[in-house]
């Protein structure tokens, strides 16, 4: 019996993923990042939050933080609705 293992649950949707880097990471970089909202914590740390669209996009975000040298804390798939929240707070707080 052969089972098909997907990377996704849906493979015609992105996957919505938190990246934690560690340091304040500037808006200009939002594009450099595939458009992901980029949201400042209280801490000192960086969020980057949105869709990506398969796994190869996923570690060419990933060689991005490292080509920035910023330390990486996390990477943790999320819900959709937590990245339109995390959004809405960027938007609305731009400086957190």
């Amino acid at each position: 019996m052969t089972q098909q293992l997907s990377s996704q649950p849906n493979a015609e949707q992105p996957v919505h993923y938190q990246i934690r880097l560690q340091g304040h990471l500037d808006q200009q970089w939002r594009t450099w990042f595939d458009g992901l909202h980029i949201t400042l914590t209280a801490d000192g740390d960086t969020l980057l939050t949105g869709p990506v669209i398969d796994q190869a996009a996923l570690h060419g975000l990933l060689k991005k933080v490292r080509d920035l040298g910023m330390p990486l804390l996390s990477v943790i798939r999320v819900d959709a609705q937590q990245t339109a929240v995390s959004a809405k707070k960027a938007e609305d707080n731009p400086e957190e």
